[in-house]
């Protein structure tokens, strides 16, 4: 209308007024636009087959019990990381003298030859999870659990001992990686963090789990003194028989585990990746009801290019965004690991001790370890929603790096017993409620549908030959160069993190992995 009456206008008078009609016309289709826009964005999502629309105003009703069912059912496989990973150290003391082991090396290697087999689970997964899927991997790692409980725990030499726990070792690599991945290729994006946690919150128990009973079958040997020296251990049942039975009691939960995995479902994002579309919406369905199924298949299918639906393309993983991604991720493996509290789990005997307490007492303080990690997890739920993962990550590895700095003064000045203790356990609640979780968290959210199978495996490799070295290594690291040298070089190495993740950690609170792909990787 306005620009008919512009040309019918020959006046200059009329033709500048009608222009600024004409201009007004536009700011306020411009205005209707934007109105529309804002309308379109609050109540409904353009995704899936080229035309599905969501309504974003909607909100799916979750079957809650079914979502919390999967979710502990694969959860069991960081119970049984959690246990296995921290009953060497209460069964420590007591192995030790019964295999006569003596030399750094000797004991370097009992303590940290599962991460050996750590190593071959999370390059198994490289290789197998995105071919084989979760669930078919984490039955397995469930019977492994269970052969390397009772192998372990009849072994008759050193030799026997350090193989039974390398298979073991298979299964707490493949465990660790496979059990989150699924769980956050399952859960709704509003929960995922959370969920994500409480396989960090199973592995907490299960080392609670692990310190308790180490602590019970050692009070069972009432004629062995507070302060043995290495000949008393050998020959009392706790060095004969008593640590066999800390190894041997995972067998239990490993059967449960094994037989829970046969009742999930695998995971949908596996099953749409390798053109199983309609399973994975029946699975979708039970979850969140036909609309959300439908939206999430539609989604999921976007980002996965039909060439690499039934195989993974591992040139793809040497792109500059996705190599980036991956660079990340074996940083915070390292960090993780080199942030020194697994050193406090594995020799948490050897610090106490040195700290200036004895056999029982050292027990007892482990078992407090335990405890504090397992209450720090419960912080992590009910804030990584909230506060997000940089925002954690980033205030508890600057903590961390000062408490460092105060245990390594404390052994510096020899001022150690209740101070180191009350230290340690800050140090450890800080690591439980950041790195422990939420290492695992971001691992399993920043890669692509398509290749987070092998991608968060190479992390997960990372992450065990960063435990394998820090391990092995401690005993002669302690040695050469002392207590406090050791702690100041895990705080300075948490100030480096705190650096690197600052400046490179994204933040996917909220986000679908969908979305954090089109984000990060597309």
């Amino acid at each position: 209308m306005y620009l008919f009456l512009l040309v019918q206008s020959p006046d200059s008078q009329n033709t500048l007024y009608l222009n600024v009609q004409y201009v007004l016309f536009y700011v306020d289709l411009i205005k209707i636009v934007k109105n529309v826009s804002e309308i379109i964005k609050n109540n409904v999502a353009m995704l899936g087959y080229g035309s599905y629309i969501y309504p974003m105003n909607k909100k799916p009703v979750f079957n809650q019990k079914y979502i919390w069912m999967i979710t502990f059912a694969a959860a069991m496989g960081g119970f049984l990381f959690g246990y296995d990973f921290v009953v060497i150290g209460g069964a420590k003391p007591f192995y030790e003298p019964f295999f006569n082991l003596i030399t750094p090396t000797q004991k370097g290697w009992g303590t940290s030859s599962a991460i050996v087999g750590c190593v071959i689970g999370a390059i198994l997964c490289v290789l197998l999870s995105d071919k084989l899927g979760r669930k078919r991997l984490l039955i397995f790692s469930g019977f492994l659990f269970a052969f390397s409980a009772l192998g372990t725990a009849l072994a008759d030499n050193f030799f026997s001992f350090n193989a039974f726990r390398m298979i073991g070792g298979v299964a707490m690599g493949a465990a660790l990686n496979l059990s989150p991945m699924y769980i956050s290729e399952i859960a709704p994006a509003k929960k995922r963090g959370m969920l994500i946690t409480i396989n960090q919150l199973m592995i907490m128990i299960g080392i609670l789990a692990a310190q308790i009973v180490n602590l019970l079958i050692s009070k069972l040997d009432t004629e062995l003194i507070a302060s043995p020296t290495s000949q008393m251990i050998r020959e009392s049942w706790s060095g004969q028989l008593g640590w066999r039975w800390m190894f041997g009691v995972e067998v239990i939960p490993a059967m449960l585990f094994f037989g829970l995995m046969f009742f999930v479902p695998e995971s949908v994002r596996w099953l749409v990746k390798n053109g199983q579309e309609k399973q994975a919406f029946k699975i979708l369905k039970k979850m969140g009801g036909d609309e959300y199924a439908t939206y999430e298949v539609s989604d999921i299918q976007l980002t996965i290019s039909k060439e690499h639906v039934t195989h993974v393309n591992f040139k793809e993983l040497l792109s500059n965004k996705v190599l980036k991604l991956i660079g990340l991720g074996v940083f915070l493996a390292f960090l993780q690991q080199w942030s020194g509290i697994n050193v406090v789990i594995y020799y948490a005997s050897d610090i106490f001790q040195a700290a200036g307490f004895n056999l029982q007492e050292m027990m007892v303080q482990i078992v407090a370890i335990g405890l504090v990690m397992l209450l720090s997890v419960f912080v992590t739920i009910f804030t990584v929603e909230k506060l997000g993962r940089r925002k954690i990550l980033l205030v508890a590895t600057l903590s961390m790096a000062v408490v460092y700095g105060l245990i390594g003064g404390g052994f510096y000045t020899g001022k150690t017993g209740t101070t180191v203790v009350v230290l340690m356990l800050v140090n450890v609640m800080l690591y439980s409620l950041s790195l422990a979780p939420l290492f695992w968290v971001v691992l399993s959210e920043i890669y692509p549908n398509r290749i987070r199978g092998a991608a968060m495996s190479i992390g997960a490799t990372a992450h065990w030959l960063a435990n394998f070295m820090l391990t092995f290594s401690f005993p002669t690291i302690k040695e050469t160069i002392g207590w406090a040298n050791n702690f100041w070089l895990y705080g300075l190495i948490c100030l480096i993190g705190f650096v690197v993740l600052y400046f490179y950690l994204p933040e996917t609170k909220g986000k679908t992995l969908e979305d954090i792909e089109r984000e990060l990787a597309d």
